[in-house]
């Protein structure tokens, strides 16, 4: 209990902190498992199902808002899908895979930062179907390897690519998390067949943690407001992974 409550916490904040920008928080709860030294079997699951239940709420939360796109969505997700249910029926080196996340969090966090705000009027340009092909399948396989839902790289690449402005960057990557999640989670029961027991702790701290941050995400903040929001998610990731 001494470990369970802290870590509960830590999830609730996560949540809250990932919804507001379109994110499900699965490289938090990595993070703040790694904290806890729990085992690898039991944080890649729990990533994914605490992922399951915050990009439900956010999914919902930012397409009711107007602030999805689905155009921009299905060219991204068609390959995603099934290669991120084979990524979770496979291992990765846990500590390989935390260098290599760790890095693109920080990368990402950069460009972010550095590039100027997207002008409210600036028309996003239409998606390049085979690029978005190809960096979706990319995605997909990622997530279902590492646990991580893909929002984390699509979000950067919609933006830097000019494809979305950021808060329908956030409805689309929050439900592009949601269906990678629920592939690599399928993935990963048909070889492991493993849930941890903990998740009935963590699983209500991620929704309520969602449900507040979504609600931010979705109507109260201003665009520059989450765009750095997601810029300092991506710092504060990337520099636990390195030092998890």
């Amino acid at each position: 209990m001494t470990e369970t409550l802290p870590l509960t916490f830590l999830i609730f904040v996560a949540a809250l902190l990932y919804s507001s920008v379109g994110h499900a928080g699965a490289s938090g709860y990595l993070a703040a498992m790694a904290l806890f030294n729990l085992a690898p079997d039991v944080m890649k699951p729990t990533a994914l199902v605490l992922n399951l239940v915050v990009a439900t709420v956010g999914t919902i939360r930012f397409a009711r808002a107007g602030c999805f796109s689905w155009n921009v969505f299905w060219p991204f997700a068609v390959f995603s899908v099934p290669l991120a249910f084979l990524g979770g029926a496979m291992k990765l080196a846990i500590p390989a895979y935390k260098m290599i996340l760790a890095c693109v969090l920080l990368f990402a966090a950069w460009r972010l930062g550095a590039k100027p705000s997207v002008s409210p009027s600036a028309e996003p340009k239409p998606v390049v179907l085979p690029l978005a092909l190809f960096f979706g399948a990319s995605i997909g396989l990622v997530s279902g390897l590492t646990g991580v839902g893909g929002g984390i790289f699509l979000s950067p690449l919609l933006l830097f690519l000019g494809w979305a402005d950021v808060r329908r960057t956030a409805g689309v990557s929050v439900a592009f998390i949601l269906v990678n999640s629920a592939a690599g989670l399928l993935g990963h029961l048909a070889s492991v067949k493993n849930i941890p027991a903990g998740i009935i702790w963590w699983a209500p701290a991620a929704l309520f943690g969602g449900l507040i941050g979504s609600e931010l995400g979705s109507r109260r903040l201003t665009p520059m407001m989450m765009r750095r929001l997601l810029a300092v998610v991506l710092v504060i990731a990337g520099g636990k992974m390195f030092l998890s």
